[in-house]
């Protein structure tokens, strides 16, 4: 069976899951079997095949497949609150439309947009919750010339499809909000800060 074959499986296993909210393994062979006969392929797997493929899903997507013994049915765990296991679903749904944005053009259009800053949320979460200090160059929309910057990283806020970088600034001891899409070259020190106890972001925003 090939890589695209098993990646689309493992699709499909989730999207059962997803769409019913649990199922046996019987349910899920034969959604299988009929998706088989649908697009052509052979999606049809064994007990044995079906439980490697869920520490595939898991490994890979971060998707956790539990099964229910009293029910006696498959389920996708939700390890997070509501509104973070539905954005980690959206971010699934989103990266499997864009792997086949090739072989769709003509019916998938994206925006041409610049990258988000997205590459900065994992070093500035790690940042956040060590206390450690940063540096990073800022262009701000109305200058020409990125300026550098030094702060005590506090949080990240998302707002409008868009995500900040709460911190206080090192040179006036302000708290500023920071545009992730302008940030670049970012430094993460081994400086620790003491935890902002003056800091309340709920009252901020």
């Amino acid at each position: 069976m090939s890589k695209r074959e098993a990646a689309t499986r493992y699709m499909l296993i989730i999207k059962k899951l997803r769409i019913s909210k649990g199922a046996t393994f019987a349910e899920i062979a034969d959604y299988l079997e009929r998706e088989s006969n649908i697009q052509g392929y052979d999606f049809n797997i064994s007990q044995r095949t079906f439980k490697r493929d869920t520490d595939d899903i898991g490994s890979i997507y971060g998707i956790y497949i539990k099964f229910d013994f009293s029910r006696k049915i498959y389920f996708i765990e939700e390890e997070f609150d509501p509104e973070i296991n539905d954005r980690l679903f959206e971010a699934f749904d989103v990266y499997n439309a864009l792997k086949v944005s090739e072989q769709n053009r003509e019916y998938l259009h994206l925006e041409k947009r610049k990258a988000s800053g997205t590459e900065h949320l994992y070093g500035l979460l790690h940042a956040i919750k060590n206390h450690l200090q940063i540096a990073f160059s800022y262009q701000k929309y109305y200058e020409e010339q990125p300026e550098l910057r030094k702060a005590n990283p506090l949080a990240l806020k998302e707002f409008k499809y868009r995500w900040y970088l709460i911190a206080r600034n090192e040179h006036n001891k302000e708290v500023r909000r920071y545009a992730l899409d302008r940030i670049a070259d970012l430094e993460i020190s081994k400086t620790h800060f003491p935890q902002d106890a003056d800091f309340d972001i709920d009252k901020i925003y």
